[in-house]
């Protein structure tokens, strides 16, 4: 069992993490990407299930919002709007960098990664697979959307193989259940593997969220 009391706090290149090394090996990396205010902190319930032979890194984004937290875009004056694939590339792209510098200061082999985000960091997540899908391996969307402009990159068999399970709350009144819809028939119309749950809840996790397999 994984939990955030097993983890180390690091200061890498500008960044700041948490991470769990693996208790098996040959091991694989797993990402966990928090939301909008959220930080190296609050993702940790979700690897409460892991597999031993996760290494497990959960970065806190790069951009202050106020009054406290971190957001994976520059923060708009006028606040209130979904990034789009444009706004999130630039901490998709730093992000794999870091997966890299973190990798190669670790020992750690492989160049794939699985990677778990919600809301705004189910966002980033997808956008991890557009803009890398030989790096990507699976992908847990929570409560996200695959951001707008992402389309343009999807050709027919992007994402062929990939599995990802999209789960939102059917009563969710920050991110519409229809965007889940629409990102789940996205990503098959890619190529990808799509288990959609829907459950009865808010924008928040569901119980049953916590339980899917990344085996």
């Amino acid at each position: 069992m994984c939990a955030q009391s097993d983890t180390q706090l690091v200061q890498l290149d500008g960044w700041t993490l948490r991470a769990r090394p693996a208790q098996a090996r040959p091991s694989r990396l797993l990402l966990l990407i928090h939301g909008w205010t959220g930080d190296e902190n609050s993702m940790w319930v979700f690897a409460r299930n892991l597999p031993p032979d996760y290494w497990v890194l959960a970065p806190r984004a790069p951009h202050a919002t106020r009054p406290s937290g971190y957001s994976w875009r520059v923060v708009p004056p006028e606040g209130g709007t979904a990034p789009s694939l444009e706004d999130l590339r630039d901490s998709g792209n730093a992000l794999i960098a870091l997966v890299d510098t973190y990798c190669a200061k670790e020992g750690i082999p492989g160049p794939t990664l699985d990677a778990i985000g919600f809301s705004q960091g189910a966002a980033l997540a997808g956008t991890l697979a557009f803009l890398y899908p030989k790096r990507i391996g699976k992908v847990g969307m929570l409560a996200g959307f695959i951001p707008e402009g992402a389309g343009t990159l999807l050709s027919e068999r992007l994402l062929d193989g990939k599995r990802f399970f999209v789960a939102h709350g059917s009563m969710d009144e920050t991110v519409s259940i229809e965007y889940a819809r629409q990102s789940a028939r996205l990503l098959e119309t890619a190529g990808a593997q799509v288990t959609l749950c829907e459950d009865e809840v808010g924008h928040k996790v569901s119980a049953g969220w916590r339980r899917f397999s990344l085996s």
